[in-house]
């Protein structure tokens, strides 16, 4: 924060300056309340004002009070939290959207269970139309073998149908895609990706990674309105979990480009860092134009790129040093060459860009941190904050690496509790001390700003503030947490969620906390998160969320 700013907040705060009524009054006066402000000067507070968008007073309620003028609006909050507005730091917009209108296959137990979601949407359709759908997860099913199409293929044949996996990482399809992409057995894998075949060569219709797109490309787009649309409603439910912001982890032109246009119509309604995904021509258009931050009042910034290091654990695609502990004939792949990500990440420090890259196996991440030393010694920068997205799974010498290098672990508590069941599997007992090991991270002075990754997981951002305190999943499973010594503290896990997405995303002087001068977004919470017993956390309402001081959400009342 600047002297200057400094100074301004320092004279909203002293008795001396609200009496002499040296200050207009605020349009909005929170009072009464137990506020959260994710600020180290002044953590907890009973008040807040608020002027044009921006938090323009933090204390007391009787301080509060003198800036209430004829105008002025005056939120009792009966004595309920207040946290700043919570951000993802890692989810995918369009992605939301899309699944949206698709089929729904989260939390299927069984191949069946897939099949009867799809083949419902089916009847609803005319022959030939494609069928969308996403949130599939086998190693939820008794059979934890990828699937076969054959199945699929004979419930719906006259539809061409592709289904992502839960992570994004494999898509499942039916005889009819496969048919209208000419995917047949002499199809060959394409660079980071895989093509399951069956004992005789043939497609088994799981395609792993970048297979994908060998059908995912016959599949119609949005048109710009019905992305449009789409979009709105993901924003609604954002706001309906109390998110204010998200990190948009890999958006193509022609979004970013409908995202601006929505901010300047006023339908957006969001704090939106958006990474730019990794095609060379938008590449060259954005660093042409330079970073741009906090447009169409501090809605958009563009100053990032997304790369790929890697693919999944649960779809065997994340790059391990050492073979998988459940298929000792793999290692995983590596969906960009290192010397492509050295390469734009150069870039990006030319054209002062941050580089984000995904990166889940211990192979990936030394990839990318490998990628960005070279880099940053050819092209020094000051504060440049490049980030890891995912960094789920680190060798013990990686770990340190983050901090020396300037380098921020973007993770996502979520994935903890989602991958705990079955990681093991994967990675035998010695890898899992470096597996979602976020204190070790934190104890070396790093911050790990938090996310959900969705719609790979749920919205609610409270699921990775449960996950991060508790390291359990929502039946209170394992006692006492998984691998507990990597629990975050409450505070540190509310500024996963504040503070710390806003300073990975160059924006922590208007986000990320309630203070004097930052916008004026926060959500009222019907329980205290940061004081209940850690099993009630999941059970906590979002009663409204405001952003620049105007509610955009607020909860039906109960009956």
């Amino acid at each position: 924060m600047s002297l200057s700013r400094l100074a301004f907040a320092a004279l909203l705060v002293t008795p001396f300056s609200l009496s002499a009524q040296s200050t207009p009054p605020a349009d909005l006066i929170v009072t009464n309340a137990r506020v959260y402000t994710a600020d180290d000067a002044r953590p907890l507070v009973e008040a807040f004002a608020v002027r044009d968008g921006r938090v323009v007073f933090v204390g007391s309620q009787r301080e509060a009070a003198m800036l209430k003028g004829a105008s002025t609006r005056v939120l009792d909050a009966q004595g309920r939290t207040i946290i700043p507005g919570m951000v993802d730091a890692h989810a995918h917009f369009a992605g939301l959207a899309q699944k949206l209108r698709a089929v729904d296959l989260v939390g299927t137990k069984s191949l069946d269970e897939v099949i009867a979601r799809v083949a419902e949407k089916a009847k609803t359709l005319p022959k030939g139309t494609w069928i969308t759908g996403r949130g599939w997860d086998q190693n939820a099913w008794a059979d934890t073998r990828f699937p076969s199409h054959a199945q699929l293929s004979a419930a719906i044949p006259d539809h061409p149908v592709i289904l992502t996996r839960v992570d994004g990482h494999a898509g499942f399809v039916n005889t009819a895609a496969m048919q209208l992409a000419g995917l047949t057995r002499t199809t060959k894998d394409p660079d980071g990706g895989k093509i399951l075949k069956d004992a005789q060569g043939n497609p088994t219709g799981v395609l792993i990674d970048r297979a994908q797109g060998i059908v995912g490309a016959k599949v119609p787009e949005f048109t710009r309105e019905e992305m449009r649309s789409a979009l709105k409603d993901a924003v609604a439910r954002m706001h309906s979990f109390g998110l204010v912001g998200m990190h948009d982890a890999g958006a193509s032109r022609s979004n970013i480009d409908l995202f601006e246009d929505m901010a300047q119509k006023q339908e957006l309604n969001l704090r939106l860092y958006v990474m730019i995904g990794d095609d060379s021509t938008a590449l060259r258009h954005y660093f042409a134009q330079g970073p741009r931050s906090g447009l169409h009042n501090g809605q958009v910034w563009v100053r990032a790129v997304k790369l790929y290091a890697d693919g999944a654990m649960g779809s065997r695609g994340a790059a391990l040093l050492e073979p998988y502990s459940d298929d000792p004939n793999n290692n995983g792949l590596l969906l960009s060459a290192p010397a492509h990500i050295q390469e734009v990440a150069e870039a990006g420090l030319k054209a002062g860009f941050q580089i984000n890259t995904h990166a889940i196996g211990d192979r990936g991440n030394r990839v990318v941190l490998d990628a960005y030393e070279r880099a940053i010694g050819r092209v020094p920068r000051v504060d440049h904050r490049f980030r890891v997205e995912h960094a789920q799974i680190l060798h013990y010498e990686d770990i340190p690496r983050f901090a020396q290098l300037g380098v921020i672990p973007s993770m996502q508590a979520s994935h903890q509790t989602s991958d705990m069941y079955w990681i093991g599997k994967r990675l035998g007992p010695t890898r899992l001390y470096g597996a979602y090991a976020w204190q070790s991270l934190l104890q070396t002075g790093v911050i790990i700003p938090n996310g959900s990754d969705f719609p790979v997981e749920e919205v609610n951002p409270l699921i990775s503030f449960h996950a991060a305190i508790a390291r359990q999943d929502g039946r209170d499973w394992p006692a006492g947490g998984w691998f507990p010594e990597q629990k975050m503290t409450r505070e540190d896990a509310l500024r996963s969620m504040t503070i710390w997405p806003a300073y990975s995303g160059f924006q922590e002087k208007d986000l990320g906390s309630i203070t004097a001068g930052k916008y004026a977004d926060f959500v009222m919470l019907d329980q205290d998160i940061m004081r209940v017993p850690v099993e009630l956390v999941l059970k906590t309402k979002v009663l409204a969320t405001y952003v620049g001081g105007k509610t955009v959400y607020e909860a039906a009342p109960r009956p």
